[in-house]
């Protein structure tokens, strides 16, 4: 057993290292290339990026092409193979390769929206059908609806947040070492399958990253948002949302939320600031602009460099906070639960000033110009 242990945890790290060099050339090609995959709208025109300059929204396609090669290899893998056909694994490889699909449509042929939203529902239902679904409250359809809301929203959530170099990148590198985190002492028994598509599609953020981080020269587009929303949304519904208490006669019990609201705190934080504050002001929240977070950090002053540090360094905070509950080296109490919404509610809070300041800072400036 312990020699089988040596054995998974040598092949990750030199699975991780290949996939991360593989990531990079496969970017390094395309870079070569220069494809205009993602660079203009239905009409010719550009589309509105926070970046002036032109760049190539490939980056999506080595996250795909690596998570197809870390399913392949799990055969070479000791007693893995009679797991391939568990209908979990089906559903998140179904799911993950018709977000792959979407985002290449999008970014090849601007996808008419309600055609977007039909395929990022059919995501959802793939699942839903692969068992793979949320289970708070014990209905069925209220289960499914909630299960709806949590792929598509963050298939939404990821996709708005690539709106500046490298911060769906590196906050989904953040999820994902998470989730390796969570899976890696679950004892579930399909670990090592997991462990092996979630190393190996950090191994590809990990290479891609080096293109991505400011200045970028390639972008992940709707090809790498729509797989990582769904891949990220499929793999937290069965290590991130299953936290309560079995015998609990509660119908919907708010520590399920905490875990899944700590490791997506970024996200969620990003989509319901542009949410609400579109919606206010009367506009879609699903139409592009220059109006999230990020924008507004550097409106107030930072580089787009520091923006990027400073969301890491918010998400890797919420780790060793949800890792602590999960691990129970915090027993779960309304106390803790009450904290955890309190530090969600706090990061929020703290959001919104900055987002403030530096939006009366941005409009100061233009009404001088």
């Amino acid at each position: 057993m312990i020699e089988d242990e040596q054995y998974i945890i040598t092949f990750l790290a030199l699975f991780f290292l290949i996939s991360a060099l593989f990531s990079f050339l496969i970017n390094w090609l395309f870079l070569k290339f220069s494809f205009n995959l993602g660079i203009r709208n239905e009409d010719g025109t550009t589309q509105v990026r926070w970046s002036s300059n032109i760049k190539p929204a490939i980056g999506g396609i080595s996250f795909f092409i690596v998570f197809l090669v870390s399913i392949s290899i799990i055969g070479t893998l000791p007693r893995q193979t009679d797991y391939l056909l568990d209908k979990h694994l089906i559903g998140i490889i179904a799911s993950s390769s018709l977000g792959f699909l979407l985002g290449l449509a999008d970014d090849a042929y601007n996808t008419n929206p309600l055609a977007k939203f039909i395929a990022q529902l059919s995501c959802a239902f793939i699942l839903i059908i692969s068992d793979v679904y949320i289970k708070v409250s014990g209905n069925p359809a209220f289960d499914f609806m909630i299960t709806i809301i949590w792929v598509i929203g963050l298939m939404n959530s990821i996709n708005m947040l690539d709106n500046m170099d490298a911060i769906t990148t590196t906050i989904s590198m953040s999820i994902i070492l998470g989730l390796i985190s969570v899976v890696a002492i679950s004892g579930h028994s399909l670990s090592t399958f997991y462990l092996v598509m979630l190393v190996g599609v950090f191994g590809a953020l990990t290479g891609f990253l080096y293109f991505n981080w400011n200045p970028s020269r390639i972008i992940m587009g709707d090809t790498g948002s729509q797989f990582l929303g769904v891949f990220l949304a499929s793999t937290s519904i069965l290590f991130f949302w299953d936290f309560k208490d079995e015998g609990s006669t509660e119908l919907i019990q708010l520590k399920q939320f905490v875990v899944p609201m700590l490791f997506f705190v970024i996200p969620l934080i990003d989509t319901l600031t542009v949410t609400i504050r579109r919606l206010i002001r009367k506009q879609s929240p699903f139409v592009g602009g220059k109006d999230h977070i990020t924008h507004h950090l550097v409106y107030l002053g930072l580089s787009d460099k520091l923006v990027a540090l400073i969301l890491i360094f918010v998400s890797l905070l919420s780790l060793p906070i949800a890792l602590s509950l999960i691990l129970r080296l915090v027993e779960w109490s309304w106390v803790v639960t009450f904290s955890a919404f309190a530090y969600f509610a706090g990061m929020f809070l703290l959001f919104q000033i900055l987002y403030n300041m530096g939006k009366r800072k941005h409009e100061a400036k233009g009404s001088l110009s």
